[in-house]
């Protein structure tokens, strides 16, 4: 597509590449609301669903802000899920917890699903490597810091990065951080930074854009309500989907208002796939499978029975279906000419019929 085909990319035992169904992540963020026994249930749960990889988020409050009062450190957005809440405060709520992640990992492996991170400093990803991942996430908002980037680019394993709150500008200096440290393996996401986002500001438009300027595989990360955008994306050569989940919106959390409940994951899952396999090839006419209904397209037929030397008319001659007679194309040809045979009505009229 696009003019061009890129190398696949292997992440364990799955593969990211254009001739292959979409990679779908689960992300649990902080929806275990700081119970270690929920976190596993929704890693039971994400691998019923079907979900390939399920993913965490590796920090603490104190990597990732420090615990300030000063208003710069308060959301002030009153769009905002968080609005009015310090970020320390919101990061210690959402963490999840280092001591937490083997347990999480060795549940997803023994379900047979993948299951990875994303660091937010470098000594999360010291962290992360005594947990052999199979590969990492860079966060929108991480996609800047050069010294992370760097740090997971010289693990040597796949990267996948996500594009939100960035220009292009700052998306290709990041592919270029990345590669000169030595990633070989990158993908990255279109990813609207917006919670929940809204599907008129998703811009999917972007995704063939994106690999055909980067010349990396793509994907999205969607916050978007539903999975509507998701299916699409994959139309537009997304083959990877990024989808934050939960056991239950009721249940609350910090982002269970724009997360998937298990059936609706399962729905993901599946409609991603039939997205893929419906793209095929450019392709007219119809295949063996489908000339069978071509029976039911309409044809030429006689409504009234007719005798030798008859005049075929529009009173004797009727487009109906099945399509065992002349085709439709021919009707002003044959209207004015004459029967060769007695013909009883509901016979097809083929050339040898006609004089």
């Amino acid at each position: 597509m696009n003019g061009f085909e890129l190398k696949d990319i292997a992440i364990g035992d799955y593969v990211i590449g254009d001739k292959h169904p979409p990679f779908v992540i689960a992300e649990m963020s902080g929806n275990h609301n700081q119970s270690l026994e929920r976190a596993l249930e929704m890693v039971e749960q994400a691998a019923a669903s079907g979900a390939h990889a399920l993913k965490l988020q590796t920090y603490t409050a104190d990597t990732i802000t420090m615990n300030s009062r000063n208003e710069s450190f308060r959301i002030s957005d009153p769009d905002s899920l968080w609005h009015g809440k310090y970020l320390y405060d919101l990061y210690q709520d959402a963490h999840t917890p280092w001591s937490w992640h083997e347990a999480i990992f060795n549940r997803a492996a023994a379900l047979g699903m993948l299951a990875f991170s994303s660091p937010f400093d470098e000594s999360a990803v010291d962290f992360l490597e005594t947990l052999n991942v199979p590969a990492y996430k860079i966060a929108s908002f991480e996609n800047s810091h050069v010294p992370l980037l760097q740090k997971v680019a010289a693990t040597g394993k796949p990267v996948i990065v996500s594009t939100g709150v960035s220009t292009l500008a700052e998306i290709a200096t990041a592919v270029g951080v990345l590669t000169d440290a030595g990633c070989t393996r990158m993908i990255v996401l279109k990813c609207t930074s917006t919670y929940p986002a809204s599907p008129a500001h998703t811009n999917l438009q972007t995704i063939p854009n994106m690999r055909e300027t980067l010349g990396c595989h793509v994907g999205l990360s969607d916050h978007t309500m539903g999975i509507g955008a998701s299916v699409a994306a994959v139309a537009l050569g997304a083959r990877v989907v990024e989808k934050h989940f939960t056991l239950s919106r009721a249940d609350g959390g910090v982002d269970s208002e724009f997360s998937l409940e298990p059936s609706e994951l399962t729905l993901l899952v599946e409609e991603c796939e039939r997205a893929f396999q419906s793209l095929g090839r450019v392709s007219y006419g119809f295949g063996e499978l489908e000339s069978r209904s071509r029976l039911h397209k309409r044809s030429i037929y006689l409504q009234k029975d007719v005798a030798v030397g008859d005049v075929f008319t529009e009173d004797n001659l009727k487009i109906i279906r099945p399509a065992d007679g002349l085709e439709c194309r021919y009707w002003d040809l044959v209207i004015g000419k004459t029967a060769r045979h007695n013909l009883k009505a509901g016979t097809p009229l083929t050339w040898e019929k006609l004089l």
